[in-house]
């Protein structure tokens, strides 16, 4: 059965790396005219040489986002059902090795979490967990998918890799996409960020989303950790990731997250900076790429960041976010997997889009339809 793994292999980190650094002021610009974009034109505006062009980038951003998804920005809240851990992964505050006080959710406390969520406003909650099988594996997500159904009209998942018959099962249960990052496509340096735990089998990982698209599931999201690698090396193969992706399970809808490696617990600095304005680069190269990806961005950015990039081809935003098990009510003291930088209010958060011209989606669809 073909897989992503055998079209990746077809690609070499360091060619990638070497042809995104030697882009000319012409080509850019031959990107930016045309009106259909290839994997290859990507590739030119995640480019040093593409940063010169950031207005027309973000001008013609602006317009494809508002032509595919109106002047709506979709709000969403994290919902973290469980900090405990089977892997070491260097860059993250639930990571085996730090020595913290571990909390799994209970029914009663999962539903005090979602109820205090659902009394701000919020619609959209995406489960998230440590990778720990033996305690928060398909029964457990499968139970809260249950507990939660009658209070959230759309629920998304971010937890360990599952099976294609476990994905069908979570698809049956009710759960609208599911979340998996492959962290960084650079397989030489990814077992030094995981030197222990089922995440550090790469091949696996990369293997998840196409068990996903098998079990038809509505939507897929994917995303690198940026501060890892060579954040437009790392974006490239995203890309290729999900252009595969697109053209097998042309069914599935598709969505990118931009998470810059935050601040936690006994975790790594990052190994390669990336500034505000080449965030908003290859925001921009996704939405002038791949009109139809919803993008999103979290509030590990800052306020300002997020202010500003309302308009800039973003299509849902976290809000009032809390990254630790029972961070709303039950346990707000828990450990953080990351700090947040933008802690506004959902007010706040609907009240900043209003003001940018844009309308505040909290529920956009019924599972019925």
């Amino acid at each position: 059965m073909e897989t992503f793994l055998s079209y990746f292999h077809k690609y070499k980190w360091d060619e990638i790396k070497f042809k995104i650094n030697n882009i000319s002021p012409d080509e850019v610009k031959r990107a930016l005219d045309k009106r259909k974009r290839s994997l290859e034109d990507f590739l030119i505006l995640l480019s040093p040489e593409a940063a010169d062009f950031l207005p027309e980038m973000a001008n013609q951003s602006q317009l494809l986002a508002r032509q595919r998804f109106g002047k709506t920005i979709q709000l969403f809240a994290p919902l973290y059902l469980s900090n405990e851990c089977q892997n070491i992964c260097t860059y993250c505050g639930f990571s085996l090795d730090n020595k913290i006080k571990r909390k799994t959710l209970s029914n009663m406390e999962l539903l005090l979490e979602a109820s205090e969520l659902k009394s701000r406003g919020i619609d959209h909650v995406l489960l998230v967990s440590g990778e720990a099988n033996h305690t928060v594996g398909i029964d457990y997500f499968l139970n809260a998918v249950r507990l939660l159904k009658p209070l959230f009209s759309n629920i998304s998942l971010e937890v360990q890799p599952l099976e294609e018959d476990e994905y069908r099962l979570l698809n049956e249960a009710g759960v609208h996409s599911i979340l998996v990052y492959q962290e960084t496509y650079h397989q030489e340096v990814y077992k030094k960020y995981h030197p222990k735990g089922k995440k550090s089998n790469f091949e696996y990982r990369l293997e998840t989303p196409d068990r996903i698209g098998r079990s038809k599931m509505h939507k897929i999201g994917l995303g690198v950790l940026l501060g890892l690698e060579d954040w437009r090396v790392d974006s490239f193969f995203n890309a290729l990731h999900l252009d595969y992706l697109q053209k097998k399970y042309w069914q599935t809808r598709y969505t990118v997250s931009f998470p810059r490696l935050r601040p936690a617990e006994g975790v790594i600095k990052p190994n390669y900076e990336i500034s505000d304005q080449e965030l908003l680069q290859l925001i921009c190269a996704y939405r002038i790429w791949n009109p139809d990806l919803e993008l999103s961005i979290s509030t590990r950015e800052s306020e300002y960041f997020r202010d500003n990039i309302i308009r800039m081809g973003i299509t849902s935003m976290s809000a009032a976010s809390k990254t630790n098990p029972g961070g709303y009510v039950v346990d707000p003291q828990s450990l953080e997997q990351f700090e947040i930088s933008d802690e506004r209010s959902v007010p706040d958060i609907i009240t900043v889009i209003q003001n940018a011209g844009y309308e505040a989606v909290l529920k956009d669809w019924e599972s019925i339809l």
